[in-house]
């Protein structure tokens, strides 16, 4: 990630309310990356408050319950909402697959909330112990999830979520008292090595979907209720790079953009006309959308585009406001590109008031 973007990210970051973050829990941390901040970060969250497997159960029914009916949960990669009697409606998902390592059910990794979320059972099922990345099938119930022979594509609404538990894990654990030392790497087919990929999927992942609300509440409450530990991506998820954009091959939707997928003026103001959006594909392409989201992860606006025409550059204008025609706040948003449904390009915008 540019290393300006990196800065700015930072300072929007620090003017968002993360009112439940304790003072002071991140001390240390100014001013560090790669591995030093890892370990900083390992420090403040080892040690925590281990569950009994059973345990977990009463734990999930209060992290992911549904805001909008306190009876039911929240599955995580379909996004239903069912009752929270467990099983068999529904069954505990170990986001690290418990095979990558061999820690199965037992305490700590086998426990820990910051990683299992309900999940539908058939759904748990096939995802297995899929490593994540980009996949090929559409899985056939939920619209946006992907798969293959080797890696699990979560729908876009959970992608980030997915990352940040895979970073949490290989933070929380790094082989101190006894415990396993786990690896975020990229690459799949990583079973049964203590590791997870594909790390530049991931981190563009966390880019691309940043903590919504109900992921900020279950970090709260498996502070407040359950393990008294946070998991750091969620409060700070520009900490993923810091530790590891340079140990990966990312970002091929940021770098390489094949799609030439760009906008100027970069940044503008309400001032402005507002920002051209180009981009470059076929015009046999099908289902092209650009689609606007903010910091939050929130849809902002969208462009549907109904035709292509035979130039080599598309262009449309977003004039920096939302659905309701009204101007956006100042802060950094993300540019799609979508074909097919899937993410084709990602473009980074800034707009300043």
């Amino acid at each position: 990630m540019n290393k300006l973007l990196i800065i700015v990210s930072l300072l929007i970051l620090n003017t968002i309310a993360f009112s439940q973050i304790p003072y002071g829990y991140y001390d240390g941390t100014e001013g560090l990356s790669g591995d030093d901040l890892k370990s900083a970060l390992n420090d403040i969250i080892d040690g925590h408050t281990e569950l009994s497997y059973t345990g977990v159960w009463d734990a999930l029914r209060n992290t992911d319950e549904d805001p909008n009916n306190t009876d039911n949960v929240i599955l995580l990669y379909t996004g239903w909402s069912v009752s929270n009697s467990g099983y068999p409606t529904w069954n505990r998902e170990h986001v690290w697959a418990k095979s990558h390592g061999d820690f199965g059910n037992t305490a700590p990794c086998g426990t820990d909330v910051h990683h299992l979320r309900p999940t539908d059972c058939q759904v748990n099922s096939d995802r297995g112990n899929l490593d994540f990345d980009y996949s090929d099938i559409p899985y056939p119930t939920i619209p946006g999830c992907f798969y293959d022979s080797n890696s699990w594509e979560p729908r876009d609404e959970v992608k980030g979520d997915v990352a940040r538990m895979i970073f949490y894990m290989a933070t929380r654990y790094e082989g101190e008292n006894g415990e396993l030392d786990l690896f975020v790497v990229d690459q799949v087919n990583t079973y049964p090595n203590p590791e997870h990929g594909k790390l530049s999927a991931l981190l563009e992942w966390n880019t691309f979907d940043p903590p919504s609300e109900f992921e900020e509440t279950r970090n709260d409450r498996i502070y407040d209720n359950w393990q008294g530990n946070r998991n750091p991506f969620i409060d700070h998820p520009e900490f993923a790079d810091l530790i590891w954009e340079n140990t990966s091959t990312q970002n091929e939707y940021f770098t390489e953009n094949k799609y030439n997928l760009s906008n100027y003026p970069n940044p503008f103001s309400e001032n402005s006309f507002g920002t051209q959006i180009s981009f470059s594909t076929s015009n046999n392409s099908q289902n092209v959308i650009i689609e606007i989201y903010n910091i939050k992860g929130q849809k902002v606006k969208s462009f549907p585009i109904n035709q292509l025409t035979s130039s080599l550059i598309h262009q449309i204008i977003w004039d920096g406001t939302n659905m309701n025609n009204t101007k956006v706040k100042s802060g950094i948003y993300l540019i799609n590109l979508k074909i097919d449904k899937k993410i084709a390009a990602i473009n980074k915008c800034l707009v300043i008031h």
